[in-house]
């Protein structure tokens, strides 16, 4: 039998591009990793990425726990994994460093199989390759700011991403998850990356944005900055959203969106418990909603894909699929 709250099928798992379809993404990874792991993860400059290397069976465990919490999918451990950061801080050479990336997949891969062993009638999740910002392997918090889109060339960016993105694809993802994303230029160059080099490969676009709810973390519209980015590439971007910021800030950033527009963009939102991040002193405020509460609201707006960031574990994404299915009941909208 599937897990609650799981429609069992042997169909492949729908995908955001269907009118009517939701999908539930997982949560933040390192917040759940720490469940099965007694080492720090907040602080280290690999962040969760070097548990594949020191614990390759807690970052399965975390990738199905997501799964029997009810995602549709699951997200490589690889948001801070990158060639150079691997070959720094793990002592590998460039070759291992790939490897280990590619390892993720494999991870990923030995997660579903475990899952659809333990519940053969569920759908079969779909597995997502994590494609960070280039300002993550700074350790300086720029993701959330952009900051280093005015000195580093888009060029340089550029050459960091793509032997990550290969060794994803060679992994054998079924889409990219390019998240986290503070500014236009890093998005775009991505965006057209996808176009020239890796033809048959979707992915979704979320960007961090700024605490005013209108623009991207860099400062430039948010609205404006995402209708562009997928009107880029719209054969391949599956959604474009936020990710990583407050669940109170989502309404205004992707209200309003497609007005006006004959093909709608696929929303996807997946934010943060709520609480603030400073780099000095890490997460901070926990009187916040719960982001299960914000669920239903998204869904009006028409949202496609809902998840959870940083501070999200697998019942806050139980909670979240809930809530989901609930909608889908009071909405008389079946599951596609």
């Amino acid at each position: 039998m599937a897990p609650p709250g799981i429609s069992s099928s042997s169909e492949e798992n729908p995908n955001f591009l269907h009118s009517k379809n939701i999908v539930v993404l997982d949560g933040g990874f390192a917040t759940q990793l720490s469940c099965h792991v007694s080492q720090p993860i907040d602080g280290d400059v690999l962040w969760s990425a070097r548990f594949l290397a020191s614990d390759p069976e807690a970052v399965i465990d975390t990738h199905i726990d997501f799964l029997r919490a009810g995602a549709d999918l699951i997200i490589t451990n690889t948001y801070q994994a990158s060639i150079g950061l691997f070959v720094k801080h793990l002592n590998l050479t460039e070759e291992e460093a790939y490897a280990l990336i590619k390892k993720s997949v494999e991870l990923a891969h030995t997660a579903v199989e475990r899952y659809l062993q333990e519940f053969p009638d569920a759908k079969k999740p779909l597995i997502v390759g994590s494609v960070g910002p280039y300002g993550a392997s700074l350790h300086d918090g720029s993701e959330y700011t952009g900051a280093y889109a005015r000195s580093t060339p888009v060029e340089t960016m550029k050459a960091w991403h793509v032997p990550r993105i290969d060794a994803l694809i060679e992994g054998g993802v079924d889409l990219l998850a390019i998240e986290t994303i503070p500014c236009r230029a890093e998005a775009e160059m991505l965006v057209n990356l996808l176009k020239d080099k890796y033809p048959q490969t979707k992915a979704w676009l979320a960007f961090s944005v700024a605490q005013d709810g209108k623009s991207t973390a860099f400062g430039e519209p948010f609205q404006e900055t995402a209708r562009a980015c997928y009107d880029l590439n719209p054969d391949q971007l599956v959604a474009v959203g936020v990710n990583c910021t407050a669940p109170r800030l989502i309404e205004s950033l992707v209200d309003g969106i497609n007005v006006g527009r004959s093909t709608p963009i696929p929303i996807v939102v997946y934010p943060n418990s709520g609480e603030s991040y400073n780099v000095e002193m890490g997460f901070t405020k926990t009187d916040c909603a719960p982001l299960s509460s914000y669920v239903a609201k998204w869904l009006d707006m028409g949202v496609k894909g809902i998840g959870g960031c940083c501070r999200t574990g697998a019942e806050d994404i139980k909670a979240i699929k809930r809530e989901v299915e609930k909608w889908r009941i009071q909405n008389n909208v079946s599951e596609v």
